[in-house]
């Protein structure tokens, strides 16, 4: 099971260009990383570094970034020791809540698969998403990459949302939204999800915050506004 590199993934570069500019370069990232895999993938598109405006920190402090990142790397390698190819999952974790995805062929294996994410050091709560059937063909997980850059590209058109404080993950055409965000951010990025052509469903694993507590991170996490011109 090979990772696929995500747009969170690329190197933090601020570039100023037009909203159109910047939706083709994530429609162009993802789908191009997608060429490049073969093997099964998470199919993420996560806190793009594109458009000066748009740049903004996580609202995870540094260390639970890392922690993420371990939570990640040790569930699918004991995944990968304990159930080898007959399985097809993509692990993710945001804020130490691990999501599931993909396919398993029966039940045990589906109940094993969450059993090995909660037994990893550091995981708090795990979403069991995985499907239960035949895995996922190749086709499918490319259309689920074009699926997510497109979500992505639109969240970032939004005017009223930081694309930084979601977290996209699509399977089978279900968009899994996950992030640290308020009421009014997570009821607005579900709305723009639904509207994304070949989204069957939207999940909201996203942790609710209130205005209060984003505004206590001491971060500017507004909206910028566009710049006038002369």
């Amino acid at each position: 099971m090979t990772l696929l590199p995500t747009l969170k993934d690329l190197p933090m570069t601020t570039v100023t260009r037009s909203p159109r500019w910047t939706r083709r370069l994530i429609l162009a990232a993802a789908v191009g990383g997608a060429l490049l895999q073969t093997a099964c993938v998470p199919l993420i598109v996560g806190g793009a570094a594109v458009g000066g405006a748009m740049v903004a920190t996580d609202r995870r402090t540094s260390g639970t970034q890392l922690e993420d990142q371990g939570i990640e790397l040790k569930t699918a390698n004991r995944i990968r020791e304990q159930l080898g190819d007959r399985v097809h999952i993509n692990v993710n974790s945001y804020n130490r809540m691990v999501l599931l995805t993909g396919e398993t062929r029966n039940d045990e294996d589906r109940a094993a698969v969450e059993r090995i994410a909660q037994g990893v050091e550091n995981v708090g709560n795990v979403l069991n998403e995985v499907g239960v059937g035949m895995l996922s063909s190749l086709s499918s997980r490319a259309n689920d990459v074009a699926i997510a850059a497109k979500v992505k590209a639109s969240l970032v058109d939004a005017k009223d949302l930081i694309t930084n404080a979601f977290y996209i993950v699509v399977e089978r055409g279900n968009v899994y939204i996950m992030g640290r965000v308020t009421e009014r951010e997570a009821s607005r990025a579900t709305e723009i999800a639904r509207g994304v052509r070949g989204v069957q469903k939207v999940v909201r694993a996203m942790e609710i915050i209130s205005e209060a507590e984003l505004a206590a991170m001491g971060q500017a996490q507004q909206p910028a506004k566009p710049k006038s011109t002369p």
